[in-house]
């Protein structure tokens, strides 16, 4: 039997917000969720993805950010994190909290794709910044890409008054896409923290990473 359309309750975007505002607990589940999913996704895909691991990527993250449209958040990257709390949106308190649920996340994820993806190697740890490339370069790189999905970031999705259309998650994944196809051999693409460090925890390239660009962090 197909409900009536006057039976179907229909919940709006500030429905949902307060809701979650409510109950503080579910927006860091959901962000915790999702981050996992797209730093599993990522580590599958640089794992066994070949020359078109970066679709996938772009793919996910497009994704998530769909699905989070309804949540008051969404940002499964603390980059965007730390974009969020610039424009006021959230908190001090918020954005740290936020930041944890991602780098926690991520490792969980990073955990289950050496378990399910390579248990070969499950003991092992991945270096982050691929051979052949200086630390420099690396983080040059990093910088550019992720200084282009800020801008973006904040012009089509932290606005007071957004865009009035449904095709900022679309221009948010090709721009990961973009700098992963671009620059995905120089410094693995993560222009992500979250992926950063989990998929480097422990190696010493990986935190040298995140302490030569810390306006990723």
């Amino acid at each position: 039997m197909v409900p009536s359309p006057d039976a179907v309750e229909v919940v709006t975007r500030e429905q949902a917000t307060a809701l979650l505002t409510r109950r503080p607990g579910m927006k860091y589940a959901v962000e915790s969720i999702r981050t996992f999913l797209l730093v599993f996704t990522v580590g599958a895909a640089a794992l066994g993805g070949g020359p078109v691991a970066p679709l996938a990527l772009g793919a996910v993250l497009m994704v998530m950010i769909y699905a989070r449209a309804h949540h008051c958040c969404g940002h499964y990257n603390p980059a965007m994190t730390m974009v969020t709390l610039v424009r006021g949106r959230i908190g001090p308190r918020t954005a740290a909290e936020y930041c944890v649920v991602q780098l926690g996340a991520g490792l969980l994820a990073a955990a289950a794709v050496r378990g399910f993806v390579d248990p070969a190697h499950a003991g092992t740890v991945a270096a982050v910044t691929p051979p052949g490339h200086t630390p420099a370069t690396v983080w040059v790189v990093e910088q550019l890409f992720t200084f282009a999905l800020c801008c973006l970031v904040l012009n089509v999705a932290t606005r007071r008054s957004p865009p009035d259309n449904s095709l900022y998650g679309l221009m948010i994944g090709f721009t990961v896409v973009a700098g992963a196809f671009a620059v995905g051999t120089i410094s693995g693409g993560g222009f992500n923290p979250a992926v950063v460090l989990s998929t480097g925890a422990g190696t010493a390239a990986g935190f040298a990473l995140l302490a030569l660009a810390p306006g990723d962090t």
